[in-house]
């Protein structure tokens, strides 16, 4: 495709997309007061939820700090998300926890080659409140008991630093079951709302702070989506995932290769992951000529993948115009990703979408009931 071709290509396409993004209309966000807000919530939460008042300030505080609009839709977002990954528990007991832990800590062992009876004789030794590390961890069933649990064996047990390497295996926890690496992350740009001595990751596990940071999870990015489920799909799988996994629909179109719909870009992490290229970049650089684009230059706009940027970069813009000038149409700017979920917590298959989907359920329910009051 000649450049001029390519122009004209990139007006059509943004003309159709204009006229997609207007075709839905927008719900106004009417302002509303605290008092309100929590009013609406006590009238949304399930019914047999214990400390509903509770419940009801701790989110409509979260809408509060973060700035967020209290919309019926954004608080039944919020709510569908709790509700399915905790049914409104502010620490949830993960069944056979137990054994995950354990099982933890036999894998980094047999990994780091500790023989077995090391391990045993580790786990023999009592703990401050007089049972032993293997008798507490036989008892424990939250996240949060596991994570103190954790933080105690490493500080105290020398083999227990050896283990973990000094990092807690915990890496979600609260109502929402949001991940302690975004929450610590978070409060580097955004002060923490609520006065505490503990550290976040302890407040993960709060009602209040689990609540906080998931709903900045879940709502508080900038993105290009008309409907909620694909913030669901991103809320498992990473911001802008949908956005992503679109696009490597879109590269897949264009290119002819057959690209995972995984939402991942680019190679991340690793020490070299630098002079690594992703699948989904050797494709679009298969098109370099087509983009008029170089392989540097292509490496710095999917660098932009976990930004909202990335959508504004003229590789996007090109990609898009030939992928919808092959297509004859617009290609969807979202899809949920097709991953499937792995963690000793899952006993069976399960994947982003059915993530999304259940969630989506849960949320037109809550709407429903919303507009009907």
């Amino acid at each position: 495709m000649t450049i001029r071709l390519l122009h004209r290509a990139l007006a059509l396409s943004a003309c159709l997309a204009l006229l997609t993004s207007c075709a839905t209309p927008k719900r106004p966000k009417a302002l509303r007061s605290a008092a309100e807000v929590r009013t609406q919530l006590l009238g949304l939460l399930p019914t047999a939820t214990a400390d509903k008042q509770g419940w009801a300030r701790d989110i409509q505080v979260a809408f509060e700090s973060l700035e967020l609009p209290a919309s019926s839709e954004n608080l039944c977002a919020a709510l569908a998300v709790i509700e399915q990954e905790s049914t409104f528990s502010a620490d949830p007991v993960v069944p056979g926890l137990a054994k995950i832990a354990r099982g933890e800590i036999d894998r980094r062992a047999t990994r780091l080659k500790i023989p077995q009876f090391l391990v045993n004789a580790a786990l023999r030794i009592s703990s401050p409140d007089g049972s032993s590390y293997a008798q507490r961890i036989a008892m424990v069933r939250t996240e949060k008991q596991l994570s103190e649990l954790f933080e105690e064996f490493i500080g105290k047990v020398p083999l227990g630093q050896r283990i973990f390497g000094g990092a807690n295996p915990v890496r979600t926890g609260g109502p929402m079951q949001v991940s302690i690496r975004f929450a610590e992350q978070f409060v580097q740009k955004q002060s923490y709302p609520y006065a505490t001595q503990a550290s976040i990751r302890n407040e993960v596990f709060s009602r209040r702070g689990g609540l906080y940071f998931g709903i900045a999870h879940l709502l508080d990015y900038p993105n290009s989506y008309e409907r909620h489920i694909f913030r669901y799909a991103d809320f498992n799988a990473g911001w802008y995932a949908s956005r992503n996994a679109a696009f490597q629909a879109a590269v897949t179109k264009v290119s002819g290769v057959a690209l995972a719909l995984d939402g991942d870009l680019v190679v991340h992490g690793g020490r070299f992951s630098a002079d690594k290229v992703s699948a989904t970049e050797s494709a679009v650089r298969s098109l370099s000529s087509k983009l008029e684009m170089s392989d540097a230059a292509i490496r710095r706009a999917l660098d932009n993948s976990d930004r909202f940027e990335f959508e504004e970069s003229d590789l996007y813009a090109r990609v898009y115009a030939l992928a919808d000038a092959r297509q004859g149409a617009p290609l969807p700017r979202a899809v949920i990703p097709r991953i499937t979920l792995e963690s000793p917590k899952i006993t069976r298959k399960l994947t982003t979408e059915w993530f999304a989907t259940r969630v989506h359920k849960r949320y037109q329910t809550c709407v429903a009931k919303a507009f009907a009051n």
